[in-house]
């Protein structure tokens, strides 16, 4: 086993059995404190002595080395020992059923064999960055107990947001074009935001438009620009959106809204990249990443012949669904909490916390109205709350009731039953083990039991 003298740089462990691909692979990246381990005992000591963030795992290990039996094996092994390390497993030819299963089993990514160092190279680095992401958000997380946030931007403590951040970081180096659906509140605008923060394009601009809220008459000059002279009114020359987009991430919220001829014209800059500014007839070459938001059933307007088919598909590369506030049990609380901190400070000091009336209201409430509608009655709570606890009633919340359960086997709706019970009881908690479990009503080792069956994060 060999590694680079400076302890200052990034630790990459690159378990291979080829020495040859070994030596190649060391050189080629002095940007980071390069391990290198040749078999299961060997990797799993660098394991432990360097802790590496990212890990090159070639699944063809002795004494396996024409299988992946070995290398599954140290895989799961990094997994059990150090779940926050970035693995990525290299494949051989017709081997990609071998790699979606390593995904499955807890790897980042996968590379192709034989080795493009550059490609590699390209996702070694993207796997450090979004490990550095990933330990800061732990660094915050543990600062509020057991609230965390996706993307850095999104308050969770659920594995449904959790998936939609691994998800959009999978994709934010891609250039593809990303569709989030999702109700209105649900925090598209801060998840496309999320995105272009961890993309390539993150010193680009990000600029944002609600298609909705901009007159079907002057949409088209806010997307495309104008020229001097266009119409009356145009007194000079005006970039448009995608223009000052260029190098980097443009959002159009509530694009069901853009009316069918703007369609035509928004697929064209989509298929060649060039848009002409209203009032203009020079081609001006734009690179814009395009992400996208709506809460329409886009399929059902494309039925109703008021959304353009071939627009959809351009749009809609990655379709990301965004789980409504009354599917992620538990967030309310968490995100209630946070606004509640955030609003005293700023509006009324003397507002401490919640009374326990009102975090009942908060977890049994359906938040139609999502993220959006908790924040805005936290705040009109904080401002005309009398003393230093926010009851129910300063909420304005009825009494709520819990969505049926719709599974038909037991075993799985007392599992469902089960998990959302005690999300909830870890958020009202903040966490504390002791104080969850004499909530539910369990003893503390009966409570460990249930979090190690049911996977779920303290």
């Amino acid at each position: 086993m060999a590694q680079a003298k400076t302890d200052s740089l990034p630790k990459l462990l690159i378990v291979e059995d080829d020495e040859g691909l070994q030596a190649q692979l060391k050189w080629a990246y002095d940007a980071y404190e390069v391990v290198i381990a040749g078999d299961r005992e060997s990797a799993l000591a660098a394991l432990r002595a360097e802790a590496p963030a990212v890990v090159t795992l070639d699944l063809g290990l002795p004494p396996d080395p024409d299988g992946v039996s070995e290398g599954f094996a140290v895989l799961d092994a990094i997994v059990e020992l150090k779940p926050d390390t970035k693995i990525i497993v290299a494949s051989g030819h017709g081997a990609r059923e071998s790699a979606l299963e390593a995904i499955a089993r807890g790897a980042y990514d996968f590379y192709q064999k034989p080795v493009d160092i550059e490609r590699l190279g390209l996702i070694v680095d993207r796997a450090f960055r979004l490990h550095a992401i990933e330990e800061e958000n732990r660094r915050l997380a543990a600062r509020v107990g057991s609230e965390s946030t996706v993307l850095g931007a999104i308050i969770t403590a659920a594995p449904e947001m959790a998936k939609v951040g691994r998800m959009i970081e999978r994709v934010a180096d891609t250039g593809v074009s990303v569709m989030l659906l999702g109700a209105s509140g649900t925090g598209k605008e801060l998840l496309a935001r999320g995105l272009h923060n961890v993309s390539d394009r993150r010193d680009g601009n990000f600029v944002a438009i609600n298609c909705a809220a901009i007159p079907e008459n002057l949409l088209e000059s806010e997307l495309f620009g104008h020229e001097k002279g266009a119409f009356t009114g145009a007194v000079k020359t005006t970039e448009g959106k995608i223009e000052l987009a260029d190098g980097g991430t443009l959002f159009l919220d509530e694009v069901g809204d853009i009316p069918a001829p703007l369609q035509v014209k928004l697929l064209r800059f989509l298929q060649e990249r060039t848009i002409e500014r209203v009032g203009g007839r020079r081609s001006i070459p734009v690179d814009t990443r395009i992400v996208c938001a709506t809460h329409q059933n886009l399929e059902a307007m494309i039925g109703e012949g008021t959304f353009r088919e071939d627009l959809f598909y351009r749009l809609a590369e990655i379709v990301v669904k965004i789980p409504a506030l009354a599917e992620r049990p538990g967030d309310a609380v968490l995100l209630a909490r946070h606004f509640l901190n955030r609003f005293a400070r700023e509006m009324n000091p003397g507002v401490t916390g919640f009374a326990p009336d009102a975090l009942a209201a908060i977890d049994a409430w359906p938040w139609p109205g999502n993220v959006r509608e908790l924040e805005n009655r936290v705040k009109r709570a904080v401002i005309m709350a009398d003393g230093k606890l926010v009851g129910a009633e300063d909420l304005d919340l009825q009494d709520g009731s819990e969505e049926a359960e719709t599974a038909l086997n037991l075993k799985t709706a007392r599992e469902q039953s089960d998990r959302r019970m005690i999300r909830k009881a870890l958020a009202r908690s903040e966490g504390n083990i002791s104080n969850t479990a004499r909530l539910l009503g369990i003893s503390r080792p009966t409570l460990y039991d249930l979090l190690k069956q049911y996977d779920l994060q303290t």
